[in-house]
């Protein structure tokens, strides 16, 4: 299984969720992605697409103001 880091720091929705959709497109199911971001729009927008797509979030943090997001990809 592999880990991979998408920093979309400084961007505003739609486009952490695009370029996270963009990303786990290219991922095998079980892998995991973390996501490195600032928008708080985020913190619902990333999982909420998960939830619709079959993917897992395994853990949200948020810390000065950046949120980290740990997707397992689904089927």
């Amino acid at each position: 299984m592999s880990h991979q880091t998408l920093d979309v720091r400084g961007q505003l929705c739609p486009i952490p969720v695009i370029r996270c959709q963009s990303r786990i497109g290219g991922m095998s199911e079980g892998e995991t992605l973390e996501v490195l971001c600032t928008d708080p729009g985020t913190l619902h927008d990333i999982p909420a697409w998960c939830r619709i797509h079959g993917h897992k979030v395994l853990e949200t943090t948020e810390e000065n103001r950046e949120i980290r997001i740990v997707i397992e990809v689904g089927a």
